[in-house]
This record gives C-alpha cells, structure tokens and sequence, in this order.
C-alpha cells in the first residue's frame, strides 16, 4: 500500500484499530498534555472527614472555570476597543455557560448537610471564597470596581498589584461606553473619561443612548446584540450568586463566614449589585 510518510517524521507508531491506522505521538499524551499528575496532585483535604474531599474539588474546579472567564475577557475587551465585535460576541456567550455551569456546581454543593460541613468547617481557619483574587478580576474586569475589596490581598503582593492595575483600567461597560461615542452617540463626557478604579455610576444620557439602541435594532443590530450579550452575561451572574447564597444558607443558615463576612447576609448585599445598570432600566422606557 502507497504511503506518503517520510522516515523522518518522528516517533510516532501506527496501531491497527477497526481496519484503520492511527499514528500515536510518543511525545506527549492525554496525561502529559493535562499535567494531570500535578493537577490530581492538589486535593489534599485537611481533614480525615468524606465531604472535604467534594469542597475542595468544587472550588478548585470553580478557580479553574473562573480562570476560563478571565481569558475571554481580556481577548473580548481587546477585540472590543479594535471595534471587532464579532468575536465579542462570541466570547461574551461562552462567559455566560461558564457561568451556568458555575451555578449547577452549587447544586452538587448542596448535597452536603449541614453536620457534613460542620465536621471538616474548623479545619478551613480563616481560608473563604471571598478571598479569590479571580473572583475578584472578574468583578473589576466587569465593573464592580470597589478597590476596598482587593485589600483583602494585601498578603500577596503580586496578586494585589495585578488587581490594581486591572482597577485601573477601563472596565469592559467603559470600554462599551467609549465604542458607542465613537459610533455617534452622545456619551456624557464623564463617563468616557474619568478615574476608571472608582464606581460607575447610573447615567440619563447612557441609557438614552442604549434605548435608541434598542428602538431601531435593524439599524444597529451589532450594538443590540451586543446589549443583549451582556444582559445575558450578569444574568447567569446574579443567578451564580443566588445559588451561591442560598446554598450557603442551606448549610450553614446565617452564620458568620469563614473569612469573616456576615455570610448569607453579605451574599444578600451582593445581590443588589449591577454592572450595567442602564440595560435593566431601558426596559421600563420600551
């Protein structure tokens, strides 16, 4: 049989397998490319207790999926400032099932009982979700910019200085506000520059910029799907956080938290928070 592999192609091996040949790549496998030998590595519960053993794997996988979230963040905001919003939107819709997929993770969560959590919970110290330093990227990155938040990771001042930097820079709503001005729209001159690492603040003359939007969609249809985009993201946000919440409350009711917040009552808090805010309240204008 006629063959077009050359001798110095490498060491791969050939295995017969239902009639057809697959070159296997000695060089790497499955297991290497993971570095799954280091990841498998990482579940070491403190305790002797079952239950640590999903805790520690919910959150672990969580940081990874958040770590995900990140990456199509930085590239949709790049993407976003080069006035390319095709794969924005695509980035944008892969945020959102990270997202859903984080919200089903706390219903796993919540297989654990109360006595299941309160076995292994002294165990933890002071170590809490709170203190996720993605977490808190993505917020800042999103536009929650509360800067009193990143001092929670004074400690490492790698991770601190990076949140400082990102507080710095405009959130992705900046970036949103400052493609819209270009395409015509009258922006408020204080909403297209200001101290990016300070709290948006709900504009009038935003949201009437996002309602002519949302008036004539055939005219600007890249911008309302766009709007859309980001109205789907924070609502898979706001339900991780519900679920978050109430899974919290199912097993520890209203406890303090690990890290020292006031637990379901500081997750209630968060509930209330928006990062675009005008694409909500354009809603009631329609």
């Amino acid at each position: 049989m006629a063959t077009d592999r050359k001798e110095d192609q490498g060491p791969a091996t050939s295995v017969d397998v239902t009639g057809e040949d697959i070159h296997w790549n000695q060089d790497i496998s499955y297991g290497s490319y993971l570095q799954l030998d280091r990841l498998l590595e990482c579940q070491n519960p403190l305790s002797t207790k079952h239950d640590e053993m999903l805790f520690v794997v919910i959150h672990q996988a969580s940081e990874l999926w958040m770590k995900a979230c990140i990456h199509e963040l930085g590239a949709a905001m790049n993407h976003l400032a080069a006035d390319d919003l095709g794969p924005v939107q695509k980035m944008l819709s892969r945020v959102a099932k990270i997202q859903a997929n984080l919200q089903q993770s706390w219903e796993i969560l919540s297989t654990m009982t109360p006595a299941d959590y309160a076995a292994f919970r002294d165990d933890l110290g002071q170590s809490s979700g709170f203190q996720s330093f993605q977490y808190r990227e993505i917020e800042y990155r999103l536009g929650n910019k509360n800067a009193r938040m990143a001092e929670a990771h004074k400690a490492s001042p790698a991770r601190y200085n990076h949140l400082q930097e990102v507080l710095d820079r405009p959130s992705f709503y900046d970036l949103c506000l400052q493609l819209l001005a270009r395409r015509g729209f009258d922006i408020p001159a204080d909403k297209l520059e200001r101290k990016w690492r300070e709290p948006y603040e709900a504009s009038k003359g935003v949201e009437d910029a996002w309602l002519k939007i949302y008036q004539d969609t055939n005219k600007y249809w890249d911008l309302y799907e766009l709007a859309e985009k980001l109205v789907d993201l924070e609502h898979h946000f706001h339900a991780w956080r519900f679920a978050h919440m109430k899974t919290v409350e199912r097993i520890i009711g209203y406890k303090k938290g690990t890290g020292g917040t006031g637990g379901v009552s500081y997750l209630v808090k968060a509930l209330d928070l928006r990062f675009f805010p005008e694409l909500w309240t354009l809603r009631t204008s329609l």
